[in-house]
């Protein structure tokens, strides 16, 4: 295999769908389907057939206080057996709600906080060869707490989660050392590392298009102000 050498403006993912020759549901859930199709790879060339999951998308979000301490929470998952520790989050699943909405919203109902100021730090695909879902990461400053009358009625596994304020640095240790692994925690701490390190720079608006979600690659006008990092306000 021969490797490009590609610049860093030239390294990015591309839209790139295939012709579908067939398509059909195989599998109706509760939250999402599993959807069947056959496609070409290349007009006349190999077919393939591919079953994955329909997603509407999701957000999670990285609340990070002034003490550089990252908001988690923890809640029993049952597909691994595992009570892990997580970053709040959820499914994009209120038709016309805008993912920075849904990011404060998840943000109050799971983990009881506001925030004052919204970032996107990152985009990902969970499990791309299988599922459709596409997350995307916010950092959350400028915390508050969501005045007890007001707070979410928890039911589900969510009745069992619980708080905890760790260190930034301490979490990505604990990545690095596999003692967590929820991959919304994984990619949005490690992402909100390597943002402090560059000084925020890299920080977007919370409105930016988002090319990894089919309904939102073109949406989301950039709000027509300058953004200054989160330290130097």
């Amino acid at each position: 295999m021969d490797f490009t050498q590609l610049s860093s403006a030239d390294l990015a993912d591309a839209v790139d769908p295939r012709h579908v020759l067939s398509s059909e549901i195989v599998y109706t859930g509760r939250i999402w389907d599993v959807q069947s199709e056959e496609f070409e790879l290349s007009d006349g060339g190999p077919r393939m057939t591919r079953d994955f999951i329909t997603h509407p998308g999701a957000v999670t979000v990285v609340a990070l206080d002034d003490q550089d301490c990252v908001h988690l929470i923890r809640q029993y998952r049952h597909p691994v057996g595992m009570t892990q520790w997580e970053i709040p989050a959820g499914i994009l699943d209120m038709e016309g709600e805008r993912p920075e909405v849904t990011a404060r919203r998840e943000l109050a109902e799971e983990a009881d906080l506001e925030a004052a100021e919204l970032w996107v730090l990152a985009d990902f695909h969970n499990s791309p060869g299988s599922s459709a879902e596409a997350i995307r990461v916010f950092l959350a400053r400028g915390l508050t707490e969501v005045p007890e009358d007001k707070r979410h009625d928890r039911s589900d596994e969510e009745s069992e989660i619980i708080g905890a304020r760790v260190a930034l640095d301490d979490v990505v240790a604990a990545v690095l050392d596999g003692r967590i692994s929820s991959p919304n925690l994984v990619v949005g701490v490690l992402a909100a590392h390597a943002a402090r390190a560059a000084g925020w720079s890299t920080l977007r608006d919370p409105s930016v298009p988002w090319p990894a979600h089919p309904e939102l690659r073109n949406t989301g006008a950039v709000v027509a102000r300058s953004i200054v990092p989160p330290d130097q306000r």
